[in-house]
């Protein structure tokens, strides 16, 4: 199962170490205990929306570009997830019939033998 609140956490930490800040320094910005943040980036809280936007304000960061980029994880999350669900399918090759020719429009000829896939060829008999 995809977690929003683990992919929320990861984007928020990444932001955060992205601007080489510690939790000690966002949390004490964003007026929230060093604790708590630990767990929101953990993935182990809920964040509510106030919780969010005074830690996006701590980090300078707009909530739609944060929210985008847990959009982003969680498309391929779910990507993953159904390409891992998915059996993939075994190469199909082609069943070949072989079919000879002696005569073209009645007129005799070398005997050629052609090999194609079953559903390339008609064969129409004169």
């Amino acid at each position: 199962m995809i977690l929003l609140r683990r992919l929320l956490g990861d984007v928020l930490r990444r932001q955060r170490q992205r601007q080489g800040r510690t939790l000690r320094e966002v949390s004490s910005s964003a007026r929230v205990s060093l604790g708590y943040l630990s767990e929101v980036e953990r993935g182990q809280k809920e964040a509510s929306s106030e919780l969010l936007s005074a830690i996006c304000d701590a980090l300078d960061v707009r909530m739609s570009e944060l929210m985008r980029e847990v959009s982003d994880e969680l498309s391929l999350a779910e990507l993953a997830r159904s390409a891992a669900a998915e059996p993939v399918p075994a190469p199909v090759r082609p069943m070949l019939n072989s079919v000879s020719v002696t005569s073209v429009a009645g007129v005799p000829t070398e005997r050629v033998t052609i090999k194609a896939p079953a559903e390339a060829v008609d064969v129409v008999a004169a």
